[in-house]
């Protein structure tokens, strides 16, 4: 191992590693929110009563989780660029080249991943809140939206927050497959590095190093977070 090619400046690859992990922690909080919000939409279609809806919210989960990864990064990068072309074809007469931004097709595919899993972590955090609960609010007179924002969202959120920390460890850790876009984030820096230096072993420990500090610190950030989500929560 040389470790003097992973210093600072133009004698060395730390500041581009560095750089490369700034964009692996873009990707991967943009790619997380999003699918929160993919969770939260299609959770809600999957607890809905009409089937028409529950089976919307089945088939996205059930594609998104069954195929690999990688393909529906492919999949994303090939036809997303396709589909604005067509409409732009369609609508504006415009046949020129367009094509989704690195960045965007990354968060976007990861997104979708952590979507798919994200539903399923929602919908059983709803399922196990106590029926009695909410039925204790109405009882009291408790209008709907107090239920909701009272009784529901603290206790879905307190459910929810050991597997959606798992969903960010694994939305994290994807991240390093949008390489093969070329998004230059922290597995692309170091294949880039490693085939210039002929030093692969030094660059891929170093970004080893770089993924379980990310996934240990923000690890931790998610025990407080669920420690500060079940105070006053009492355990017989």
């Amino acid at each position: 191992m040389d470790f003097s090619l992973l210093v600072f400046g133009d004698d060395g690859w730390g500041d581009e590693m560095l750089r490369g992990a700034l964009m692996t922690m873009a990707v991967a909080v943009c790619s997380y929110l999003l699918g929160i919000v993919f969770g939260v939409f299609f959770a809600s279609l999957k607890l809905s009563r009409l089937v028409a809806l529950r089976s919307i919210a089945d088939v996205y989960t059930t594609v998104v989780r069954g195929i690999p990864e990688l393909l529906v990064i492919y999949l994303v990068f090939f036809g997303g660029g396709a589909l604005l072309r067509s409409i732009a074809s369609g609508l504006f007469g415009y046949d020129g080249y367009i094509d989704l931004p690195l960045f965007v097709t990354g968060m976007l595919c990861i997104g979708l991943s952590a979507g798919a899993f994200s539903t399923e972590v929602i919908r059983g955090a709803v399922l196990a809140v106590p029926v009695g609960q909410i039925e204790a609010a109405k009882a009291i007179g408790m209008s709907a939206s107090k239920r909701f924002w009272r009784i529901l969202v603290p206790q879905v959120a307190r459910f929810a927050l050991p597997g959606l920390g798992n969903v960010w460890q694994l939305t994290l850790k994807e991240t390093s497959l949008i390489s093969v876009i070329g998004l230059v984030e922290i597995m692309r820096t170091a294949g880039v590095a490693s085939g210039s230096t002929k030093e692969p072993f030094t660059f891929y420990l170093l970004a080893a190093f770089l993924y379980l500090g990310l996934t240990s610190i923000s690890n931790r950030g998610f025990l407080r977070a669920e420690v500060w989500a079940s105070k006053g929560v009492r355990y017989s």
